[in-house]
């Protein structure tokens, strides 16, 4: 069954300003500079090992373990962009665009055109209509959406719980290409800094890899690095709210209430906190964005402790759990268009 809005809404109060409380006094929100500045000067030296090693190796098919390597690396550069995004890592906003800028044009995405559309993300969460992160036309993610499909990607959508992980293949060209488009349309501010960025990494990237490779291993590498770096981004964002209750125009919910009932928790230890990229407190993460992620974990106690108090509804599960209640999301979702038409009319 499709997930809509909650058809009574929860009472009205002050009780985000509650809970804000008692997380400032924990001292929550409070910025944690060292540990960014080891995250960031490891995740660099690292990336440089890597691109060492990828010279060493030379025009050899082990290189497709250094694509997989390479696809990691990329994600996690990504996390930290996320965080500076959010202006988790440093109180000004310059010094976090700094940041963000970098470890964007490292991984040939445009960070101002992502700082846009996921600040509307965090603003309507799972919204039918407002949410950019619910409008990709190759998947429905409700029952309307669905009614909305024509021709191919009406047949896409049909079979979507089959097609999602495949498609994830693409996610990482349409980062750049979605980038690439921003900065030509001269969308952003910060043009022909991003400009510089992206074509100095586009430039780069295809230099290093056909110097290195011959030109068949160079193309075959590309693909492997470049899908399983779209798998990997997906994997770590589509736990997060598909699945979840979609909102539509006129809901009453208050801030709290929005951002947890739209939001899954995964559970895990520290090693699913490093492969989601702190992405796994997803409810903390969205009634505090600016919260550095090393404190979501902390926080996540505390948030759970006054949903249960409150009588909200706090959904967390396990990581391959999220996958399924993903997958049986969206087949579910896909359901009234396989219905044969005599079927759907009686």
């Amino acid at each position: 069954m499709t997930h809509t809005t909650p058809a009574v809404a929860p009472p009205r109060g002050s009780d985000y300003a509650t809970l804000s409380r008692e997380v400032r006094a924990a001292g929550l929100l409070e910025r944690r500079r060292r540990h960014y500045l080891v995250r960031i000067v490891l995740n660099l030296v690292v990336f440089a090992a890597g691109c060492v090693a990828f010279v060493l190796i030379g025009d050899s098919w082990w290189q497709l373990l250094m694509a997989a390597f390479f696809a990691v690396m990329f994600t996690q550069l990504a996390f930290v962009g996320h965080d500076a995004g959010h202006k988790q890592i440093f109180s000004t906003r310059r010094a976090n665009d700094a940041i963000g800028h970098l470890h964007g044009g490292m991984v040939g995405i445009s960070y101002d055109w992502w700082v846009g559309k996921h600040s509307r993300h965090h603003a309507n969460p799972n919204h039918e209509d407002d949410d950019p992160d619910l409008d990709i036309p190759a998947l429905a993610f409700t029952e309307g959406q669905g009614a909305l499909k024509r021709g191919f990607l009406r047949w896409m959508a049909k079979h979507q719980a089959y097609l999602f992980f495949p498609l994830l293949l693409a996610e990482g060209l349409n980062l750049h290409w979605a980038g690439i488009q921003h900065v030509w349309r001269g969308d952003g501010e910060p043009r022909r800094l991003e400009a510089v960025l992206l074509t100095v990494h586009f430039a780069g990237y295809l230099t290093a890899v056909f110097t290195v490779l011959s030109p068949l291993t160079g193309i075959v590498f590309i693909l492997v690095h470049q899908g399983l770096w779209g798998v990997y981004m997906g994997c770590s964002f589509a736990p997060n709210h598909k699945g979840m209750p979609t909102l539509t125009d006129g809901h009453q919910l208050d801030f709290l209430r929005k951002q947890v009932l739209t939001s899954r928790n995964v559970r895990g230890r520290w090693h699913v906190d490093f492969a989601l990229g702190g992405l796994n407190y997803q409810i903390e993460h969205h009634l505090f964005p600016s919260m550095p992620r090393p404190n979501l974990r902390h926080a996540q106690a505390i948030v759970e402790d006054f949903c249960a108090r409150h009588d909200i509804d706090y959904a967390q599960c396990g990581l391959l759990r999220s996958y399924r209640h993903v997958l049986r999301h969206l087949h579910e979702v896909g359901a009234p268009l396989r219905a044969r038409p005599e079927a759907a009319t009686t």
